[in-house]
């Protein structure tokens, strides 16, 4: 198992059966927090780019595309 958390989006932590597996997984958590968030009226963590884990193993980018927006109903 390969555990994928997003250091500067508190909460999204996921986890994936190999790094590609975890890479989707982390990508849906983050695009899951992020709308929760957007519904709720609340806003987004500020992206740092300073983020360091100690002890990764591999620190990469992820992008994240969330599409907020009013809908009627």
């Amino acid at each position: 198992m390969v555990v994928a958390e997003a250091l500067d989006f508190p909460g999204a932590v996921s986890q994936g059966f190999d790094l590609s597996d975890a890479r989707l997984m982390i990508a849906s958590a983050l695009e899951d927090l992020a709308q929760s968030l957007l519904e709720e009226g609340r806003p987004l963590p500020v992206p740092n780019p300073d983020a360091t884990a100690a002890g990764a193993d591999l620190i990469e980018l992820a992008p994240l595309s969330v599409h907020a927006g009013s809908s009627r109903v």
